[in-house]
């Protein structure tokens, strides 16, 4: 006489069940398309608009190309609407054009050439400066992390000075500092980034402190004072190095956050002030990439920035939201794996993500529906 309600909470736990699936089951199948760029080489790098390879194509007259952000306030970093890949056999300059991207062939003696200031004489061979209206910033000083790896002993920070109008041809005068890490910790071989705190440019970068730590620290110049400095740092994390992901106001606070990965695949949110780093968030099970590739990028959604990065040990890219506990609004399943980079091109709806895949293709991604 009791078994038909046993039966009946049975079916009712499976209908249940299957109703608490739907969404993800829904979210899978509603993942947008993804359409493979015709380029006819392989690619084996890929910047995007904050870079100074996309900065050097736009400004260069090379090609006709509008809407440079070739001289922004001090601490905003310089953009451009394009993006350029690479390979041995040639280069491209990709832009967006009613949603659709668009291809034009640049030779790789130009691209080689375009790219050369990435690394200014002095700077740590194969980093990258970071720009900024009349600031950039760079590491300097090989020297070696305790783990043995390769690593920077300072950051050099150079500033044009202003000067009066005159006839006669003066260079420019130019301030340079460097600033050391503090303590035992070194600089990791990563582009530092460059953000507006308080109304004021600072810094941020990853540092190496120890066999298998390391973390952040902020540069900037405190209330009166001219002179560059480590004005925070976070506590020693373990999976160095951190690599920064983004800066944007993720948690829709107001504040500023930066996103970070670490060697280990922890995702981690930061609030950043002109004096202190406070963990904001975290979640595992995300790459970061080998090397200095951007292998993340921020984008613009309905509300707070999203952080488009890599799923570790799959052929996948997560969107994910920090308001509240970091979670992901989107996964979207790949032909290969992302290595060479993921770039934005866009805003809003007509946003067109560029990742650069394991073999050597570049895929073509609109988060938000519409043709890729």
């Amino acid at each position: 006489m009791r078994q038909p309600p046993a039966v009946g909470r049975r079916s009712f736990a499976i209908l249940l069940g299957l109703s608490l699936c739907t969404p993800l089951v829904s979210a899978r199948a509603e993942a947008p398309d993804v359409r493979i760029l015709d380029l006819p080489f392989k690619v084996r790098a890929l910047r995007g608009p904050r870079s100074e390879a996309a900065i050097s194509v736009a400004t260069s007259g090379l090609l006709p190309i509008a809407g440079a952000k070739s001289s922004p306030a001090a601490g905003d970093e310089e953009s451009a609407p394009i993006a350029v890949v690479w390979g041995d056999d040639g280069g491209a300059v990709l832009g967006l054009a009613d949603g659709t991207v668009t291809v034009r062939p640049i030779g790789r003696d130009a691209v080689e050439g375009l790219t050369a200031a990435e690394t200014p004489r002095g700077a740590l061979p194969g980093s990258r400066r970071v720009l900024a209206g009349p600031l950039s910033a760079y590491l300097t000083g090989r020297t070696r992390a305790p783990d043995g790896s390769e690593a920077a002993a300072v950051l050099t920070i150079r500033e044009r000075q202003p000067m009066a109008v005159s006839t006669d041809p003066k260079p420019v005068p130019v301030a340079t500092v460097t600033v050391l890490a503090g303590g035992e910790a070194v600089f990791a071989p990563l582009r530092p980034r460059l953000l507006r705190l308080a109304g004021r440019p600072a810094l941020l970068a990853t540092t190496l402190a120890g066999a298998d730590s390391g973390g952040l620290v902020l540069i900037g110049r405190p209330d009166g004072q001219s002179a560059w400095s480590v004005t925070a740092r976070t506590p020693l994390q373990p999976g160095p190095p951190l690599k920064i992901a983004g800066i944007a106001d993720f948690s829709g606070s107001g504040g500023m956050q930066a996103a970070t990965i670490s060697a280990r695949g922890l995702l981690q949110f930061w609030n950043l002030t002109p004096e202190k780093i406070d963990l904001a968030g975290e979640a595992p099970g995300y790459a970061a990439g080998e090397g200095d590739a951007d292998l993340a990028v921020t984008v613009p959604a309905i509300g707070p920035a999203e952080l488009v990065l890599p799923v570790a040990g799959r052929a996948e890219i997560a969107l994910v939201q920090a308001k509240g506990p970091p979670h992901e609004r989107l996964r979207v399943p790949l032909p290969a794996a992302a290595t060479t980079g993921i770039v934005a091109l866009g805003e809003g709806a007509a946003t067109r993500l560029l990742v650069g895949l394991a073999d050597g293709r570049v895929a073509v991604i609109a988060p938000d529906g519409g043709k890729p």
